[in-house]
């Protein structure tokens, strides 16, 4: 399983050195590297916001701080924090943070908290495999969605669409997050702004899978993955 990540980081011999030992991790490739949070919140909410895992994020930066990034964007991320300040650990692990590193870094630290990324991920997906339904917040209440009923989420900026047999429910999240808390035996994401339902799928022409009026568009790099779990003569 090859883990995507951006590193956000002001100071580029700290840039260097997380690219380096990024590099040198097999199951590890970047996205993107970046020098403020303000960069890095507009790229991940944008609506053709890049697949990423993990985010290697400074602390002290100009501008919006890497805890306030942190806060912005939920907990949709495995966030490794980097600074040069201990005194920071505790505000950082008040959030939804996977490790902590302090600088200078060093690669075994460094391979300790990508491990423990990888190991949240995948537990994640294994957990997502044991639900039948999952509840999104409408208005003030819960509504519970069964899955089945789930035809295909879209992402509309950084908000996600349900569309399913109930209706449309839209809710403020991201689609990696979203990814994560759908089994992927049922749903399969086809697009950088589109999860279908599988099982729902009519027919699939022109690189387009058709569930009900919706033609939805089939992105080249996610294509195989798709056929892979269809059931193909």
């Amino acid at each position: 399983m090859n883990l995507k990540c951006i590193i956000v980081e002001d100071e580029e011999m700290s840039q260097k050195v997380v690219e380096q030992f990024v590099k040198k991790t097999e199951y590890l490739e970047i996205s993107h590297v970046l020098s403020n949070g303000e960069e890095a919140f507009k790229l991940l909410t944008k609506q053709e916001n890049p697949d990423v895992d993990i985010i290697f994020l400074d602390i002290q930066m100009p501008g919006m701080s890497g805890i306030d990034l942190m806060k912005k964007l939920g907990g949709a991320y495995q966030i490794i924090f980097t600074t040069s300040e201990e005194k920071y650990a505790v505000e950082a692990f008040t959030g939804s943070v996977t490790d902590f590193l302090v600088k200078p870094l060093e690669y075994d630290r460094f391979l300790q908290a990508t491990d423990k990324a990888k190991s949240n991920i995948e537990k994640q997906r294994l957990l997502a495999e044991s639900f039948k339904e999952i509840f999104v917040k409408s208005d003030s209440r819960l509504v519970c969605l069964p899955l089945q009923e789930i035809m295909f989420v879209e992402a509309l900026a950084d908000y996600i669409i349900f569309n399913t047999d109930q209706g449309k429910f839209i809710v403020h999240h991201t689609m990696k997050g979203i990814e994560r808390k759908l089994p992927g035996s049922l749903f399969s994401r086809v697009h950088r702004s589109f999860i279908v339902n599988t099982r729902r799928i009519e027919f699939i022409e022109d690189m387009h899978a058709h569930i009900g009026t919706k033609p939805i568009p089939i992105g080249a790099s996610f294509k195989e993955r798709l056929f892979n779990k269809l059931n193909l003569l």
